[in-house]
């Protein structure tokens, strides 16, 4: 029921289709019971020696003289047996009813049946076959019909999905993963529309499918068809308890798969490592033991729902038999009650009992193919959960609910008493230590200004709060004065340009990834920006030029190609803020001069941050002053003269990096 309302509003802009292919599943339904009672009068024609003409005009006698003589006791009876006059009265009325129903199909259905015998079975058959082959019409449209739904509403559901995933912080999909990410909006979101097309399909034509059936039954014979409908809650209650199991097992199976595609992931992406360290054997380990956590969970998922499915048969097995077994005593005895309670309105023949039986067996036979999708439909429920834990998750980076308008930055930047911890869960018992503590630093406008740590110091952290990425525990970060929270993210984004040591790429022309930063720049502008970051000399070489396709993550370039081609993203976007997060460190020592070439030049005019653990002679000859990281505190502030005389951690950090160049 909560999957379903979820889903609601998904569905309900296709609702005409939803409605039409319900109406299909009437038909379909109306058809399906009807074909079944055509055993009603293929039975009466082949077992009894008469026309249906004439058998109609038999049982009109018959039930006339029924009535007469009912109507004879009645009037015999005291009037103060208030009891017995009261049966006899609704047996009366039963009787009466009985009598209407051989008129009307005296009057609307007899005139098109022949007076053959033979020629009334073919009618018959061929009623039957043209019923089906509108019933196969029925199902193709409403197949077509759901198929066009769930489409629909998987490929907005996973778009979906995907919007509001980059609408959260980088903190909370960091820790969500990207392979988690991946496995629920493609792999959950597909058995959602398994899930999403069983209950369009199925859950919705099967219980009609039933119900026609069971309205066909209820006017041949209501009480029989009531004695077998006691055993439906106990289907019920079958259902209920198999629900929250395999929903349970349907979740783990979903976890499982995560897994999976997290160490396909990390495989892949570290395909180089793997094959350098020989380590492929290790990975195929994990990969299968991944695979068998997720067998194991699979199958029970299966068990579960192998034993629904018998279960659910043999209990609509029973509630079939409690109609036919005392259907049978009436035909057998020749009466129409069992120890003194009227179980028909009259003695039963072996054609009413037939029809009986082959409907209640077409409404097991529905029960039999709702048991069997049970499972789809708890899987879907458990991809559902997974799916909507996305969609409900909030954003640690609210946008203001009253932006201010800033112009471009002119003024300073500052960080004043800026606290934060990653995670407020402990690990092992022990809560973890804050990344930043109090750290206050103010930068004028048009300062270069370079951040240094040890690994873990938060010279990344505290960067990462100015473009928002995450905000403060406590503190703030002002620029010009006003508080980034305050700021629209698009705004604040707008001047912000970032390049980071791991440039990342996407599988386009060297063209669109320098455009990425600003979408709707001229060629001209293009141009002017790859020539500032000097990326025409090893353009000019290649085959397309700027059309080149540079692969997955810019495979098919070097890393200083790559980094260059980053520097020109950043160039375009015509920055007021710069950050630099370790953006030549991985590189050689000629691309790393040609990129402090360029940034010699670019960073005039704005306000640079400079991530780095790597101190020498060229970095020196950029940066204006030096703020030193260490365990989330400000260290030290000051140029690099004065940090070699005062901060013995950067003296160490300064010597450290000497000694390896020299080496």
């Amino acid at each position: 029921m909560e999957t379903a309302s979820r889903l609601f509003p998904y569905v309900w802009p296709y609702r005409r289709m939803a409605v039409l292919s319900i109406i299909c599943a009437i038909f379909i339904s109306i058809l399906w019971a009807g074909n079944l009672s055509t055993v009603l009068p293929m039975v009466r024609v082949l077992f009894q020696d008469k026309n249906l003409h004439q058998y109609v005009d038999e049982q009109i006698e018959l039930t006339q003289t029924e009535i007469e003589h009912r109507k004879s006791v009645i009037d015999q009876m005291p009037t103060g047996d208030v009891e017995r006059r009261a049966r006899a009265q609704r047996h009366l009325s039963d009787t009466t009813r009985q009598l209407a129903l051989l008129a009307t199909t005296k009057k609307y259905a007899l005139p098109y049946v022949p007076a053959d015998r033979f020629d009334t079975i073919a009618l018959i058959f061929g009623c039957f076959l043209f019923a089906t082959l509108l019933k196969g019409i029925f199902i193709y449209l409403q197949e077509v019909l759901v198929g066009g739904i769930v489409n629909r509403v998987i490929v907005d559901v996973r778009k979906k999905c995907f919007r509001h995933a980059l609408s959260l912080d980088y903190q909370t999909i960091a820790a969500a993963g990207p392979a988690n990410l991946m496995s629920r909006i493609t792999n959950d979101v597909e058995t959602l529309a398994v899930g999403l097309r069983t209950v369009l399909v199925r859950l919705v034509r099967e219980p009609l499918k039933a119900g026609g059936c069971i309205a066909f039954a209820f006017v041949l014979n209501w009480r029989l068809t009531l004695l077998s409908l006691l055993v439906v809650p106990c289907i019920g209650l079958l259902f209920a308890k198999f629900g929250k199991s395999l929903k349970k097992a349907s979740k783990g199976t979903l976890h499982s798969m995560s897994g999976i595609y997290k160490g396909l992931s990390e495989t892949f992406d570290s395909l180089k490592v793997v094959i350098a360290f020989g380590a492929a054997r290790r990975h195929r380990r994990q990969f299968h033991l991944s695979n068998k956590e997720y067998l194991n969970k699979s199958m029970k998922v299966i068990r579960l729902s192998a034993l629904a499915r018998p279960t659910t048969e043999l209990m609509g097995t029973i509630a079939v038999l409690s109609a036919v077994i005392p259907g049978t005593y009436l035909v057998l005895r020749g009466t129409d009650e069992i120890w003194g309670v009227k179980l028909a309105p009259g003695a039963m023949d072996i054609a009413q009992l037939s029809a009986l039986y082959a409907l209640l067996a077409g409404t097991l036979d529905s029960v039999r193919k709702l048991s069997s999708v049970y499972g789809d439909l708890k899987r879907s429920a458990a991809a559902s959960d997974r799916i909507f834990e996305i969609l409900n998750e909030k954003t640690k980076v609210p946008e203001p609910k009253e932006p201010q308008i800033v112009g471009r930055h002119s003024r300073d930047i500052r960080f004043e008493n800026v606290s934060f911890t990653y995670s407020q869960e402990a690990v092992d018992g022990n809560a973890r230590p804050p990344a930043l503590r109090n750290v206050s630093v103010t930068v004028p406008a048009g300062e270069v200004v370079a951040v240094i740590g040890e690994n873990g110091s938060g010279k990344s952290t505290l960067l990462n709060m100015l473009p928002r990425f995450m905000d403060p525990d406590q503190g703030a970060v002002l620029i010009d004065g006003v508080d980034v929270r305050q700021i629209r993210s698009h705004d604040l984004r707008s001047q912000i340009g970032i390049v980071t040591q791991e440039t990342q790429l996407f599988d386009d022309t060297i063209a669109e990834n320098i455009k990425y930063s600003k979408p709707d720049a001229t060629w001209e502008e293009v141009e002017e920006a790859a020539k500032q970051a000097h990326v025409i000399p090893f353009v000019s070489h290649l085959p397309a030029g700027f059309a080149t396709q540079i692969g997955e993550k810019g495979q098919k370039l070097s890393g200083g190609q790559r980094q260059r081609i980053a520097l020109a993203r950043a160039i375009l976007r015509d920055p007021s803020i710069l950050i630099l997060d370790e953006a030549t460190s991985a590189l050689d020592s000629q691309s790393e001069h040609i990129i402090h070439k360029v940034l010699k030049q670019f960073v005039k005019g704005r306000t640079v941050f400079v991530i780095t653990h790597v101190i020498n002679d060229t970095f020196l000859d950029l940066v204006t002053r030096i703020v030193v990281m260490d365990s989330g505190c400000v260290a030290a502030i000051g140029t690099h003269e004065e940090l070699l005389k005062t901060c013995a951690i950067y003296q160490r950090l300064y010597h450290s990096n000497k000694s390896q160049r020299v080496a």
